[in-house]
């Protein structure tokens, strides 16, 4: 297995079936992995993609029986990851700064200069502008080759929806792409 940012990434994202487990503490332990890339590609940051999955597993732990029941788990706490995102985002939105935060006396990170990590962050940075639920709907659809019923499905959205929030995304990329490359 490969690390990347602190997320497992060679491992394939598949869908359990709600018959291949069947506790709670086998879902987690079958899942965490591809949940937190999921979710650190939603929020593109490692403790925060921690605190979503967290967040979503906590909310579904006590109704597992009930959850796990009706079908897809995958999707319901994909969409509580997304949720959990999306309330954080809005709450941060609301906070406005009252001064210039102080300098922690530390030296600037400095990026690496790798070109295939430089892609990598490019790309990244130019879906973190893009509002959550058009992030996750690219993640969805790009990283983790989902249809479109399924991204309606798991964002809770239309299925003319989910390919409105994937269309307008491919459209301000490239017109951000654009305005980098010139």
């Amino acid at each position: 297995m490969t690390v990347w940012q602190g997320v497992l990434v060679s491992e394939p994202a598949s869908v359990v079936a709600p018959s291949a487990v069947d506790t709670f503490e086998d879902y987690v332990a079958l899942r965490s992995a591809s949940l937190l890339r999921f979710a650190y590609l939603v929020t593109r940051n490692t403790d925060d993609a921690h605190d979503a999955v967290q967040e979503a597993l906590t909310g579904i732990y006590p109704r597992w029986k009930q959850i796990s029941s009706r079908g897809d788990v995958d999707a319901y706490v994909r969409r509580s990851i997304v949720n959990a995102h999306v309330s954080s985002w809005r709450k941060v939105r609301r906070l406005f700064p009252t001064a210039e935060p102080e300098a922690s006396g530390r030296a600037p990170s400095v990026p690496d200069a790798a070109d295939a990590l430089a892609d990598a962050d490019q790309a990244l940075r130019l879906c973190g502008e893009l509002p959550p639920m058009q992030r996750a709907a690219v993640v969805l659809r790009y990283y983790e080759d989902r249809t479109f019923a399924e991204i309606a499905d798991i964002l809770g959205c239309p299925e003319g929806t989910a390919r409105s929030h994937v269309h307008r995304a491919l459209i301000a990329l490239r017109a951000r792409l654009e305005g980098v490359e010139r």
